[in-house]
């Protein structure tokens, strides 16, 4: 198999095409993507369900809205925490490189940039003082071996740059078109496509 190119810390975005219901409008953080899979969480997708009810001990650090968010269709009864940490991912060799051990806050471990994965098992004071946000999501995206790189091809997703604030977005519906508005190409273009175009 060649040689994949890894997108992990990038933003997938669905294109209008995309039939899969589960990933309409979705954005997608990479967590992890190599020659063996991809997987991700959908930042757009809030639940009614306050992060409170389910982890308790995390309720404070969870940013607003403080709900958890659906993170994908697979493993729906596990939870993954998805933090930001500022002031980190601006030394050197940070971007794309892999963190040397123990960088970082302890309970922390860095995907890309400022953004990480928490250890939930840990102890949320662990983290307070670190934490710019966090975000709890139930559940995940998951592809296999080439799955990602056939649905690239196919036209399914646009590859983008993340940012730390994608994480932690106050607005999270909107952050579809707002992902799409900050592009400097066509893409900016997209993100006036209509909800549903047999309206247009």
């Amino acid at each position: 198999m060649s040689e994949v190119s890894s997108l992990t810390g990038r933003l997938l975005v669905a294109t209008p095409a995309l039939a899969d219901p589960n990933f309409d409008r979705a954005v997608v953080l990479l967590l992890d993507h190599d020659e063996e899979g991809s997987l991700g969480v959908i930042l757009n997708r809030p639940t009614p369900v306050g992060v409170g009810d389910i982890l308790e001990s995390w309720a404070a650090l969870a940013g607003e809205p403080g709900v958890v968010f659906q993170g994908g269709p697979v493993s729906l009864d596990s939870a993954l925490g998805v933090g930001v940490v500022p002031g980190e991912g601006h030394e050197k060799g940070a971007r794309g490189a892999a963190a040397p051990p123990g960088d970082g806050p302890l309970g922390w471990r860095r995907v890309h940039g400022a953004i990480g994965l928490v250890d939930l098992e840990a102890p949320p004071e662990l983290l307070a003082a670190a934490l710019g946000s966090l975000r709890i999501f139930a559940g995940y995206a998951g592809w296999g071996p080439g799955q990602l790189e056939d649905e690239l091809v196919e036209g399914a997703w646009y590859v983008v740059e993340s940012e730390p604030g994608d994480v932690s977005s106050p607005d999270p519906t909107h952050l579809w078109r707002a992902v799409l508005r900050r592009q400097r190409n066509e893409l900016a273009m997209v993100a006036t496509y209509p909800d549903d175009p047999s309206l247009n």
